[in-house]
């Protein structure tokens, strides 16, 4: 039986880290494209292409500055078309690299899920086999969110789709507004409906 490649999403605070974790103990394969990114700050190709477009500013100690690349990528349009050009089509290559290894493991896992903040800002949803929204009610994710940097934080919304389109758009839409049991409850039935 193939494994599905799925794409997890939900809005700032919703909790899609936390439904990955979850998703990671109740069997699937996951892999998060923040981390890829990440990872991909630390390659030698995407160090050097950042640093000849933004220079050292958005370094510190010899590696990409994240929040500083943020702060100037997202300040202006052109800029943030640009990495995301940069990023996208790697971290594209990493998740079909992770499906392929999900696919080849033995007993196969349920799905093979990569968390996608902008999956469908990407236009990425038709890479999956299906999609999960992770939403929260605003006061809730407003919460969660507190201790971050807002304006960070309010530069990132504003480039998100609100959460009901998001919901409307994918294929499953788990709501995380209560314990992380809860949350577990309703993401091992999403697992159980990819079984099928």
């Amino acid at each position: 039986m193939a494994v599905p490649l799925v794409g997890l999403t939900g809005g700032l605070g919703a909790g899609k880290s936390t439904a990955l974790a979850q998703l990671a103990e109740l069997g699937a394969e996951v892999l998060s494209s923040d981390e890829v990114v990440h990872e991909l700050y630390g390659t030698e190709a995407v160090a050097g292409a950042v640093r000849d477009r933004f220079g050292d500013e958005v370094f510190e100690g010899g590696r990409v500055d994240r929040r500083a690349l943020g702060a100037r990528a997202f300040a202006v349009e052109a800029d943030r078309l640009w990495l995301e050009q940069l990023l996208w089509p790697l971290v594209a290559e990493r998740s079909a690299e992770f499906h392929e290894r999900a696919g080849a493991t033995t007993p196969p896992p349920p799905a093979a899920i990569v968390e996608v903040p902008l999956l469908f800002e990407a236009g990425a949803q038709s890479r999956y086999a299906a999609t999960i929204a992770v939403i929260a009610d605003d006061a809730l994710r407003a919460l969660r969110i507190a201790g971050r940097d807002q304006a960070a934080l309010a530069s990132r919304e504003a480039r998100q789709l609100p959460q009901k389109e998001k919901a409307r758009l994918a294929t499953y839409v788990v709501v995380n507004d209560g314990t992380v049991a809860e949350l577990r409850t309703r993401l091992a039935d999403v697992l159980e409906q990819l079984r099928r």
